[in-house]
């Protein structure tokens, strides 16, 4: 994935990198911080093979890969790790990983448009919902234990099998569902 921001804004880091906040200055007993881009801030970008896409800038979570879904805080933009059995308030925003961004790194997620995204051993049909598996921050077709991710289906034409890595997901600021039984 090679996408070029279409925000034209000096200073934004590349997609793929991480990074943990420069300290600028330390007065007395105050660290002052220099996020180099504020938490937060949202993009657009375009990769030739997946067209548009929106990315917020978050704080990273220990073992993110890139592709692994996390969900984040809106006040504190701080990710973790989404499991399907774990409970979740409803409507909890997530986003995809676009490098591996780990605690106390910053880094880009994507929230809209084509993304890639890490998934169990299972094969994936074309057009279905996903959900979370238990395997933290992959996703699953499966609906037993598993929370829906809204907002989210998968792009592909063909089956994919179990062996590949990852599946292409159509995502539109997506958020977490537990299932009605």
């Amino acid at each position: 994935m090679a996408y070029i921001f279409t925000d034209l804004k000096a200073g934004l880091p590349p997609m793929t990198l991480h990074d943990t906040p420069a300290t600028v200055e330390v007065v007395g007993a105050t660290t002052i911080t220099d996020r180099k881009v504020a938490l937060g801030k949202r993009v657009r970008a375009v990769d030739p093979t997946f067209g548009e896409g929106e990315f917020i800038r978050l704080l990273g979570v220990a073992s993110t890969i890139v592709g692994s879904v996390v969900l984040w805080n809106d006040t504190t933009y701080q990710s973790a790790l989404v499991t399907g059995v774990a409970l979740q308030k409803q409507a909890t925003p997530v986003a995809v990983a676009m490098s591996a961004c780990v605690a106390g790194e910053h880094g880009w997620y994507q929230v809209s448009g084509l993304a890639v995204i890490k998934k169990t051993a299972v094969t994936f049909p074309p057009n279905v919902p996903i959900y979370m598996s238990a395997t933290a921050g992959r996703v699953k077709v499966l609906t037993s234990n598993g929370m829906q991710v809204i907002g989210a289906t998968t792009a592909n034409l063909a089956t994919v099998t179990a062996t590949t890595s990852t599946i292409t997901v159509a995502i539109d600021r997506p958020h977490l569902q537990g299932q009605i039984t």
